[in-house]
C-alpha cells in the first residue's frame, strides 16, 4: 500500500518519528497500539538524524532536521503532523562567522523543560549546543560551551565530533545535560554560561588513563522519572549516576555485551531502563539474537525481552536514537533497525510486533503522545 503524506490526528494516539537515511516517516495508530499507519516519506532522499515532538504551550508541533548532499543540514518544522513543513531558504542553524566552523549535521533536536515555554535546545556535529528561546523562530550558539577550554582536545568517535545527547532538567531550567562524542557527559547548573565535565566512574579503556576527566565514548544518556538518576550507555560500559552525573557506577550486570548505542528510561519507574546491546566487533545482535535487555531494579540485573522477535538469526543494528518508549499508562516501546524494520512493544518491552519493514535504514525513533 502507498504510504500517506500525512497523519490524521483524529485517529492517532501514538506517533511515531522515523528518521532513515533517505527521508522521514511518521507511523501512527490509536491506544490500543496493535493497527499502524505509516506516512512518508517526508524530505525523500535526504538524511533525517534528528526529530522532535513539541506539545508545550498548546503546540502540537513536529520538528525534523534533513540533510541534503548539496544544500547540507536544514531544520523544519510541522503545526498539521506532516501535511505542510516549513522549508527556510537558509540554514536557521549555523556558527557565527567569528567561530570559523560549519554545521555538518544536527544530531539532536529537544524541547526545553515544562517550565521554559519557548526554549528549544539542538546539538549538531561539530560538538556545539545551539539555543533558541522563541520556539524555534531563531537560534543562537550557546557560546558557553563553544568557549570550553577542553573543547580543542575532543576527538571525533566513529560518527564524527557530535554532541548527540541534551538531557533536559525538568525540575530545574538551569540545570543541562549533554553528552558528546568522544568529550563525554558535561553539564551547566547555570543556564549555559558554564559548563563542568561530569565523567566520574565512566571509563575509556581506549586511552591511556581508563578514568579521564574527559574524552569518554559515550553513545547515549537517558533521564529517568526521578530527576538526578541517570542511565548511561558508553562504548564500553553501562552506568547510573543518582546524583545528576556527578558520581557515575557500572551496572553492566548480565549483559551478552556492554556495548550498545541507545539507553531509554521508564518514563514512570526510575528503576526501570533499556538497552539494545551489540556485539562489539561487528556491532549488531549478539549471536544474532534480536534481544532488548530490561532492567527493574536499576541496573543490578538485566532480562531479555524477545517475545515477538524474529526467532531466525537476525544480525541487527539499532543506532543511539533508534530506540525510545511512549508515555501511556502501559509504556509502549519501539525500535528501528538498520535493516529498516520498526518492531512495537504495547506490554513495556514484554511482548513485540514488527510495525514497518522495508524501509530505508533507520537513523531515530521518538515518539509523540496526542
Amino acid at each position: 500500500m502507498e504510504p500517506k503524506l500525512f497523519v490524521d490526528p483524529s485517529i492517532s494516539k501514538v506517533i511515531l518519528l522515523v528518521g532513515t537515511i533517505k527521508g522521514a516517516f511518521l507511523i501512527s495508530s490509536d491506544a490500543n497500539r496493535e493497527k499502524w499507519q505509516v506516512s512518508g516519506p517526508h524530505f525523500p532522499g535526504r538524511v533525517v538524524y534528528a526529530m522532535a515532538y513539541d506539545n508545550r504551550a498548546g503546540r502540537q508541533r513536529l520538528w525534523a532536521s534533513s540533510t541534503h548532499f548539496a544544500f547540507g543540514p536544514m531544520l523544519h518544522s510541522s503545526d498539521d503532523f506532516g501535511r505542510t513543513w516549513t522549508n527556510p531558504e537558509s540554514a536557521p542553524i549555523k556558527f557565527p562567522e567569528s567561530a570559523g566552523q560549519s554545521v555538518a549535521q544536527i544530531w539532536q533536536i529537544v524541547p526545553g523543560g515544562p517550565l521554559e515555554h519557548e526554549k528549544l535546545y539542538c546539538g549538531v556535529e561539530p560538538a556545539a549546543l545551539f539555543e533558541s528561546k522563541d520556539a524555534g523562530s531563531t537560534w543562537s550558539l550557546v557560546q558557553g560551551l563553544f568557549d570550553h577550554p577542553h573543547r580543542p582536545r575532543w576527538e571525533p568517535g566513529g560518527g564524527g565530533l557530535c554532541l548527540h545527547t541534551i538531557v533536559v532538567n525538568p525540575a530545574n531550567p538551569q540545570s543541562l545535560l549533554v553528552a558528546i562524542s568522544t568529550g563525554g557527559v558535561y553539564r551547566t547548573d547555570d543556564g549555559g554560561q558554564t559548563w563542568s565535565a561530569r565523567n566520574s566512574g565512566v571509563t575509556a579503556g581506549f586511552m591511556p588513563n581508563s578514568y579521564p576527566e574527559f574524552g569518554q565514548c559515550v553513545h547515549k544518556v537517558a533521564r529517568s522519572a526521578q530527576p538526578d538518576r541517570l542511565y548511561l550507555q558508553n562504548h564500553g560500559g553501562l552506568f547510573r549516576s543518582d546524583d545528576g552525573g556527578d558520581h557515575w557506577q557500572d551496572i553492566a550486570n548480565g549483559v551478552p555485551s556492554d556495548f550498545g548505542f541507545p539507553m531509554v528510561a521508564h518514563p514512570r519507574d526510575p528503576d526501570t531502563a533499556y538497552v539494545f546491546p551489540l556485539e562489539t566487533e561487528m556491532r549488531v545482535s549478539p549471536h544474532g539474537e534480536l534481544l532488548v535487555y530490561r532492567t527493574r531494579d536499576a541496573g543490578a540485573s538485566w532480562q531479555p525481552l524477545g517475545t515477538g522477535f524474529p526467532e531466525e538469526l537476525s544480525y541487527e543494528t539499532v543506532l543511539r536514537d533508534g530506540m525510545a518508549a511512549d508515555t501511556l499508562d502501559l509504556a509502549g516501546l519501539y525500535l528501528g533497525t538498520r535493516s529498516g524494520k520498526v518492531y512495537g512493544s504495547a506490554d513495556e518491552g514484554d511482548t513485540w510486533r514488527q510495525i514497518a519493514d522495508g524501509l530505508p535504514a533507520v537513523t531515530c525513533v521518538k515518539t509523540a503522545v496526542l
